[in-house]
């Protein structure tokens, strides 16, 4: 079975996003949306990852602004939330349990950020034996100035390097329009 899985939209992205951080995808909010819609029109899995950190100044310190979930990225009913304290959304949860108990084995990942979560959980989801797609256009990726790195060559690099031997890279319209009945 396919399910959804939406890494790390917290209010923290959201907040990188408004102060101006160079980002690619500024539209990846709406796609995620559209795309949780369509799943959940289907009665596919919509599975959350969000990231926790103990430290207090921490933006991802659940008692912290930017812990909360996006709008785009809220979980409605009994949609299952893992709180994962390390950057692949598999490695410090339960997540391939869940995922193996009710028989998913194929997950279309979106979400943040690129080069750091959405990279190390799709890794890990192919190296524990799940079929992989990332959504191209529904990941936010950020720039690292310290390194001159802009948000596009990471980003692209990043997506290229999981293409090649990780996951199926797509655009969200290719998923849409396999939610709309010709899958």
């Amino acid at each position: 079975m396919q399910a959804l899985l939406i890494i790390d939209m917290q209010m923290e992205m959201q907040h990188r996003i408004e102060s101006g951080k160079e980002h690619v995808n500024t539209d990846a909010p709406e796609k995620i949306a559209q795309l949780s819609a369509a799943f959940r029109q289907r009665g596919l899995p919509v599975v959350h990852i969000r990231h926790a950190e103990e430290n207090p100044q921490s933006p991802f310190n659940p008692n912290a602004v930017g812990y909360a979930p996006m709008p785009c990225a809220q979980a409605v009913a009994d949609e299952p939330v893992f709180v994962k304290t390390t950057s692949s959304g598999f490695a410090s949860t339960d997540l391939a349990n869940y995922l193996r108990e009710n028989g998913i084995d194929d997950l279309v990942v979106v979400g943040a950020v690129a080069g750091f979560c959405v990279n190390s959980t799709v890794r890990a989801g192919a190296d524990l034996g799940f079929n992989m797609t990332v959504v191209k256009d529904a990941v936010l990726g950020f720039g690292m100035p310290s390194t001159n790195l802009s948000a596009n060559t990471i980003f692209d690099a990043t997506m290229a390097l999981l293409a090649a031997d990780f996951a199926n890279v797509v655009h969200s319209e290719t998923v849409l329009s396999n939610c709309d009945g010709s899958h």
